[in-house]
């Protein structure tokens, strides 16, 4: 995914070759946050502007603005698995386990790219 950063939140970058326009919306998160253009130095400053009239619109609301990565999620591993990664934590958090197995994942992808 082709995607900007900014204030924490992820932008995705498409292009529409029907209406020759860059578009993209904010990802990873519920709310629906667009924006486009027609080239890409004024995509970048529209999503920047999404993002700031996103929090800003937030705040007038009182709403909590949602957020891309909160830091924890859950997954289903089956009992099995579950079982497993207990036994190799060797009594560590499983928490901590898991922590560790995606950072080795992530370091191992990064250097094979």
């Amino acid at each position: 995914m082709n995607a900007m950063s900014y204030k924490g939140y992820l932008g995705t970058v498409e292009y529409s070759p029907e209406d020759h326009c860059l578009y993209g919306k904010l990802a990873y998160i519920r709310d629906l946050v667009n924006y486009e253009a027609t080239n890409v130095e004024d995509l970048e400053r529209e999503f920047r502007n999404a993002v700031d009239e996103y929090l800003e619109d937030c705040k007038k609301l009182s709403k909590e603005p949602d957020k891309p990565f909160k830091g924890s999620f859950n997954i289903r591993i089956g009992p099995d698995l579950h079982r497993a990664a207990v036994i190799a934590s060797g009594g560590n958090s499983l928490n901590a386990f898991v922590c560790e197995a995606i950072q080795e994942k992530i370091q191992r992808h990064a250097e094979d790219a």
